[in-house]
């Protein structure tokens, strides 16, 4: 199974940071933010790593090379900035029909379980798993998207940004995915604030099918970094832990 790290984003609301640097690569702690990324995938288990990259690319590529941590790396280019489906339908032919584990590079988990996940998903041969965390501050679930769920955890509906979370269930960027996800990507809507295709409704186009997806308690703390405020916390987090 692979991995699939997006990077390709410009993270405009980060202004004047993300126009001298790949978002990708600010510093946290001192190390380049998709770093934590890598590192959750080779701790994990996983052994062949796909990037995508576009906005500052060259940055990434020199940083990492071939390999990181002796894991290969390859290297997808994505042309237009049109969101994570758009990202995932740009990866298609290196995924080369396997099954996948989205990651984005901009996001930082804190202790994360991949590995746990990771079984779980092949013993329960699930068509999606989706990474959540449970938070105290609902107003958080708006960055991201909420999830809906029944008792054992089978997710029956998602929705990109709520306006107001009714759960305090938290969806992230870190989802295993069959391959067959490929095959809802002309399914999914475009959304009409946005003018892209929504992660949560490429998902939710498969949940509709009748597709058996969960959610799973990835980790107790997570950030998606997008505001100046949230790289500063983040570094100040990693230093005192």
């Amino acid at each position: 199974m692979k991995v699939l790290i997006l990077a390709g984003g410009r993270g405009k609301r980060l202004g004047n940071m993300s126009e001298a640097a790949n978002k990708c690569m600010l510093k946290v702690a001192g190390r380049p933010l998709i770093e934590y990324s890598l590192e959750c995938a080779y701790r994990a288990g996983f052994r062949e790593i796909d990037i995508l990259v576009g906005y500052r690319a060259q940055e990434i590529k020199d940083a990492y090379g071939k390999a990181f941590r002796s894991i290969p790396i390859r290297y997808i280019q994505q042309e237009e900035q049109r969101g994570v489906v758009h990202a995932i339908e740009c990866a298609r032919e290196v995924l080369d029909g396997e099954d996948f584990m989205l990651m984005l590079g901009d996001e930082l988990l804190f202790k994360p379980k991949h590995d746990e996940m990771l079984k779980f998903f092949l013993k329960e041969e699930l068509f999606s798993l989706c990474g959540v965390v449970v938070v105290e501050e609902v107003s958080l679930i708006k960055k991201t998207y909420a999830v809906f769920q029944n008792a054992d955890g089978r997710i029956s509906r998602l929705i990109e940004k709520p306006d107001q979370p009714s759960n305090n269930i938290m969806g992230t960027g870190n989802i295993l995915f069959k391959n067959e996800i490929i095959n809802y990507i002309k399914k999914t809507p475009i959304n009409p604030k946005r003018g892209e295709r929504e992660l949560p409704d490429l998902i939710q186009a498969a949940i509709d099918d009748k597709r058996i997806v969960k959610s799973f308690k990835l980790c107790d703390k997570y950030i998606n970094v997008n505001l100046a405020c949230e790289l500063k916390a983040a570094s100040s987090y990693f230093v005192h832990t």
